[in-house]
This record gives C-alpha cells, sequence and structure tokens, in this order.
C-alpha cells in the first residue's frame, strides 16, 4: 500500500510542474528591436543580430521574446514605438543609430538600451564616456574618424591625378568636425583640395551636386548620414550619375543599391556583435559598467557597373583590395 503522503506529494507535483513551466515560458526575455528604417531595409542587420544570439545559445520564439518595432523612416515616430517598449516592460531595449537610441532614452531611464551603431555617443550625450558609459545605455560606436581620410586615399587611387574634392558633410552631426578634421589632414598628404558642402536636409542634395560641378570637383566624399539620406538612396545615385562625378560613400547599402564604391564599418558586424551586450545585461551586468565598444571590422565595395555608368574604369590594384565587387 503506497504511502498516503507520497500520493498526495506525486498529485502536487503533477499539478505544479505545469504552473512552473508556465511561468517559465510567461518569464522568457523580451528584448525590443527600435529601427528608424524599414524591416525590409534593416532585414541583413537585424539578421546579424539574430545570429549572435544564436550564437551565444538564444533561439527567437525558445528561449528569447523579440519584439520589433520600425519607424519606417519617419523619425518622428520613434518617441511613440519607443514608449510601446515600455509599456510592454521588455527587459532591453536594442537601438540602431542616434534618432533611435535618443527616443529610447528619453522613454526610459530603468530598462537598459544596447546602442547597435551610434556614430558619436558621447559627443552626443548618450553616454558619459566609453570607458564608463554610466546611466542605462551601452553598446556600439561606429566612431572611426581615420576612415574619412581612407576615403580621401582609395579616391586618389581610383583617380591618380584627382586634385579637387568636394566633401559633403552635416554640421549639425556631433561627429562632424572630427570627421573634417581627418579629411584635412589626409588633403593636406595628398596634396587634394577641399571643397566643403554642408548638406543640412534633403532638399540640400542636389543643391550640393550643384555646387560641387560648379567648384570644379573631380569627385565627392559623401559624408552625409541619418534622417537627411534616409530613404533617398536612388535619388542620390541618380544625382551623382547625372553631375559625372564619382562618390565614395560611408553607408554600403547607396552601392549595393547603385552607387560607385564605399568604405566604412562592417555594420552587420557591430549588429551581431549587440547581441553579447544582450547576454551580459540578462547574466546581471549593468549597462554603466559595460565599456562602449568600437569597430574592428571594416568593408570596402566596389560596384562596376556605377563605374560605367560615368566612364571610369577602377585600376586593378584597387579592385583586388576590394571585399565585394558588384557587376
Amino acid at each position: 500500500m503506497k504511502n498516503p503522503i507520497t500520493v498526495v506529494a506525486l498529485v502536487l507535483l503533477l499539478v505544479f510542474v505545469p504552473v512552473v513551466e508556465a511561468q517559465q515560458a510567461g518569464k522568457l526575455p523580451r528584448i525590443g528591436i527600435l529601427y528608424a528604417g524599414s524591416p525590409s531595409t534593416q532585414a541583413a542587420r537585424i539578421e546579424s543580430f539574430r545570429q549572435g544570439l544564436r550564437e551565444l545559445g538564444y533561439v527567437e520564439g525558445k528561449n528569447i521574446i523579440i519584439e520589433y518595432r520600425h519607424a519606417e523612416g519617419k523619425y518622428d515616430r520613434l518617441p511613440a514605438l519607443a514608449a510601446e517598449l515600455v509599456r510592454l516592460k521588455v527587459d532591453i531595449i536594442i537601438t540602431g543609430g542616434e534618432p533611435a537610441t535618443r527616443a529610447a532614452k528619453e522613454a526610459t531611464v530603468t530598462i537598459p538600451i544596447v546602442m547597435a551603431q551610434v556614430g558619436d555617443p558621447v559627443g552626443s550625450g548618450l553616454v558619459a564616456s566609453l570607458a564608463r558609459p554610466g546611466g542605462n545605455i551601452t553598446g556600439l560606436s561606429t566612431l572611426a574618424p581615420e576612415l574619412s581620410g581612407k576615403r580621401l586615399e582609395l579616391l586618389k587611387e581610383i583617380i591618380p591625378k584627382l586634385s579637387r574634392v568636394a566633401v559633403f558633410g552635416t554640421s549639425t552631426q556631433t561627429d562632424n568636425a572630427q570627421l573634417l578634421r581627418d579629411v584635412d589632414l589626409a588633403a593636406k598628404a595628398f596634396g587634394v583640395k577641399l571643397q566643403y558642402v554642408d548638406v543640412l536636409s534633403p532638399k540640400d542634395i542636389e543643391t550640393a551636386f550643384q555646387t560641387a560641378v560648379k567648384g570644379r570637383a573631380e569627385a565627392v566624399l559623401f559624408l552625409v548620414s541619418g534622417p537627411v539620406v534616409g530613404g533617398r538612396q536612388a535619388r542620390i545615385i541618380d544625382l551623382a550619375v547625372k553631375s559625372q562625378l564619382p562618390v565614395i560613400y560611408a553607408n554600403p547599402r547607396i552601392v549595393e543599391a547603385g552607387g560607385l564604391v564605399s568604405y566604412g564599418v562592417d555594420n552587420r558586424d557591430l549588429d551581431r556583435r549587440a547581441a553579447t551586450y544582450v547576454d551580459k545585461i540578462l547574466k546581471g551586468r549593468k549597462p554603466a559598467d559595460l565599456p562602449v565598444e568600437q569597430p574592428m571590422k571594416f568593408e570596402f565595395i566596389v560596384n562596376l557597373k556605377a563605374a560605367k555608368q560615368i566612364g571610369l574604369t577602377i585600376p586593378p590594384n584597387v579592385l583586388v583590395r576590394a571585399d565585394r565587387v558588384i557587376k
């Protein structure tokens, strides 16, 4: 005969186990993703982030939940989307770019925020320092000012007789001054004269190309990013072709869409690395104590079809160094 106490214990166990499992299922870590772009334009970035999670043992829908919010290029929607994620009580918010990070910061001072990519998080006031960010924000920075000098060097290699370059920048960007200082140093070393053109809004892009042509620029260094560029890649490419100007970009997506060349941070690597912050925070680390990391991988892309459109031949010694060649 079974011990009555044992029988009762078994019954309680059978009832209790499903309850515990249900509670655990309800307590799966919930991650919010806040991006300014659309799901289609951010698909590769998000997949890189998910890849990083998988490498650490997190599988979406199995032991982690991800809530996606995209502003579809409408930056004024970011505050409301950030507030939605806060109401959902997500455990961590992942942001792509400064506008999304700022919206998340204004929405919460308690939920950890991981920046997947921000140009100058210190200069923009998002964190106190790279080593000790303080507050509830940490993550990865795309700040690598020396890249602007490298872009100018690549232009010089593509066009050996290059002597005049128009530099499109945005003076209100927090990292603009540092970028221009680096370009200026490189220009002196290569004997190139620079023409600075301030692009403050989307309507200034067409004027910028007209200014470059009038100034007899032989190429363009395109340092404009963020809301000014968002969703306007096709227009920028069209203006470059009409102006017959070789343009080097920081953003690889413009070259994938038909631009000439890009050299910059491998953004997908940053998105993958953002997953390591999620893992550390879920295991108890505080954002304030996690240093902001800088880029480690860079990517050089050449679009030969775009070169043909403006009658430009890319030298073989440049082509062999490209990480990707689009034909």
